[in-house]
């Protein structure tokens, strides 16, 4: 009897994730406008009534897989970072070669964030998801600055930078994934680092 209520919650927690992840693989094939809970469901292999049991409703669910994308992106560079050492420059480097990498420059990828940045637009939960989560992103991107001018003795807007940084590699992204023909990941992440190296040599000073 002791063992019943853990096993109910690793069930339900593997029908969650189940339900997340099919909601990511009809985004990549579908589109968020042909996306539905039937199909959703079906892709998990559960009734459509457990969409609710689960997650309360469809833009709940939604909404939870915006935040798993979310957390899969911020692991991938989570892990480039461990293994870029304390070195500010060379972490610098790490996320930005991470930003471009096979995992990240996805076009089943990409057909999620759509999903989600139409999402976005009509529903408060998403739009303060995207909020936190961007706001989290930048303030990644400002604390690698920071660490970078400090290694160099400068002050810098490290605002400016983390802005203008995070527009240019969305920018880069969004291209690659869209048209990989146009430029590879490796002229991406040196454009990005050349941006960033004028930056830091006193581009953003105050």
């Amino acid at each position: 009897m002791a063992r019943t209520p853990q096993f109910s919650r690793e069930a339900a927690d593997v029908r969650r994730r189940a339900l997340v992840e099919a909601v990511l693989a009809s985004l990549a094939e579908r589109g968020l406008g042909a996306v539905s809970v039937r199909d959703v469901a079906a892709r998990a292999g559960v009734s459509p009534g457990l969409v609710r049991h689960h997650f309360g409703s469809f833009g709940a669910l939604l909404v939870e897989a915006y935040r798993h994308v979310v957390q899969r992106v911020d692991d991938h560079i989570d892990v480039a970072l461990a293994g870029a050492g304390d070195d500010p420059d060379a972490r610098l480097a790490a996320f930005i070669a991470a930003s471009f990498s096979p995992a990240i420059v996805d076009r089943d990828l990409l057909s999620a964030w759509l999903g989600f940045w139409g999402l976005v637009r009509s529903d408060p939960e998403a739009a303060a998801l995207h909020a936190e989560t961007y706001a989290a992103y930048r303030g990644r991107i400002e604390g690698l600055l920071a660490a970078a001018g400090r290694a160099r003795d400068r002050a810098l807007d490290v605002r400016a930078g983390g802005l203008g940084l995070s527009a240019m590699l969305d920018g880069l992204w969004l291209e690659l994934c869209l048209d990989p023909a146009t430029f590879t990941p490796a002229e991406a992440t040196r454009l990005a680092g050349d941006w960033t190296a004028r930056f830091l040599e006193g581009a953003g000073a105050d």
